[in-house]
């Protein structure tokens, strides 16, 4: 059997997670602006919150064309364009310094219904505060929540989250695979319709989470935990073709209750191992709790980790498992339910990714941990993905119809198939 060593990096900051996402309710973080005398707080502080759209946090490992990833941002203003999956009457962001070097400064925050391109809704805007305040320094490790706004907020209607930081923010915690256009600019746009002389970046910066109040008919926060399939890699930019998205679509066709879809999937990402370099995340057993026990309203998750576990590091179908009993243990002592997603064919991936993909090590590990997703009771539903998108005539393969091109990756049509694929009445089952 052939293994490679195991690459693990220490993060310097991943002890620090668990009680940052705690503080995060509170907007944990040193404030830069005198307090007022007296704070409004909406009733929206006591209502019930879900995530309506997440990104889980990583770092680019240098600047691109389109990403300022390792310089970030001077004197200028990103505006994160989001995609809520539940609509609300009010909302708040969190705002992240997990990877930065040194503290962050938001001199201005708000957010607004997107009009076009990079330009926002004037009648829509708000000011986002923290504890009243209109700016925040958030210390390296840590996260922001903002007070919240009364926004009436509509699912799949576009949202732009604009931050301006006055001073250098460093390298920046971001999402790196966003699919999405967001904009940069000079300057301090947050309170103004148009972004000025803006450029077009392609991740999702210093925000990565939008809360709403929901209607009633929104019970709770469905989770997808994953890597880059979850994260939607090799789906149409701009058209939200994530399978995460095509479910939420058939969720909000439904009458009757149904759920918020928050998606903490990141490319590269491991159930085991921190990748280096850390763009690709902590494991998914290290951001657990920051990526999915503590999203609001949480009730269910779907897991589908473990092909690059089998690909870039060559484990063993048993260490991937033991590592799914590990993350289904803690989501039920947090009372979530949690369905095992079977991992989509990969063979013929192995030119164009090396390692263990589509081997036949790597294809034996796949099946090992399917069948035990499918057979060993774990769980407490399964999501066959795998015989969803496969070719009948060659199962070790994506049918040519769902692959990408690249043979590990689905297109739109496989990402489709995949959300069409799960059982909308089990994950609604009431406890």
């Amino acid at each position: 059997m052939r293994r490679s060593p195991a690459r693990r990096v220490r993060l310097r900051h991943l002890g620090t997670l668990a009680a940052a996402v705690a503080a995060v309710g509170t907007a944990a973080a040193t404030t830069g602006a005198a307090a007022p005398s007296t704070v409004q707080h909406t009733h929206a502080a006591h209502q019930r919150w879900v995530s309506t759209w997440s990104a889980s946090s990583t770092q680019g490992p240098a600047d691109t064309a389109t990403c300022p990833a390792h310089s970030g941002v001077t004197d200028g203003t990103v505006r994160d364009v989001v995609v809520p999956s539940a609509g609300g009457d009010h909302a708040r962001v969190r705002l992240t310094n997990l990877f930065g070097d040194r503290p962050l400064r938001v001199g201005r925050a708000s957010i607004a219904v997107r009009d076009s391109g990079s330009s926002v809704v004037a009648s829509t805007l708000r000011t986002l505060r923290f504890h009243g305040r209109t700016s925040v320094t958030i210390d390296p490790g840590d996260l922001a929540g903002s007070d919240p706004v009364s926004l009436p907020v509509r699912a799949g209607q576009a949202l732009v989250v604009s931050l301006y930081f006055p001073d250098a923010t460093g390298p920046a915690t971001q999402h790196p695979l966003a699919l999405q256009d967001g904009y940069v600019s000079p300057g301090d746009h947050t309170g103004t319709a148009t972004a000025g002389a803006a450029r077009t970046v392609n991740c999702w910066t210093f925000a990565d989470r939008v809360d709403v109040t929901p209607a009633r008919r929104v019970t709770g926060t469905l989770v997808t935990l994953g890597d880059s399939i979850t994260d939607g890699s090799h789906s149409t930019p701009n058209a939200n073709r994530r399978w995460p998205d095509d479910l939420n679509r058939r969720l909000q066709a439904r009458h009757g209750p149904i759920l918020s879809v928050a998606n903490a999937g990141i490319s590269g990402n491991e159930v085991l191992v921190d990748r280096v370099p850390v763009t690709f995340g902590p494991s998914a057993l290290h951001r657990l709790d920051r990526d999915v026990l503590s999203v609001p309203g949480a009730r269910d998750v779907i897991l589908l980790e473990g092909i690059n576990d089998i690909g870039a590091a060559s484990a063993t179908g048993t260490s991937i498992i033991a590592g799914d009993k590990q993350i289904i243990a803690r989501a039920h002592h947090q009372g979530l339910r949690i369905f095992g997603a079977t991992l989509t064919a990969f063979g013929g991936s192995n030119p164009q990714y090396g390692g263990d993909y589509g081997t036949a090590y790597g294809e034996r590990q796949r099946e090992a941990v399917n069948h035990w997703i499918r057979t060993g009771h774990a769980f407490d539903g399964v999501i066959d993905f795998d015989k969803a998108t496969a070719d009948p005539s060659n199962p070790q393969q994506m049918a040519p119809a769902y692959d990408s091109g690249d043979h590990l990756h689905p297109g739109d049509a496989g990402y489709q198939r995949m959300a069409d694929s799960i059982k909308i009445s089990a994950l609604l089952r009431t406890k």
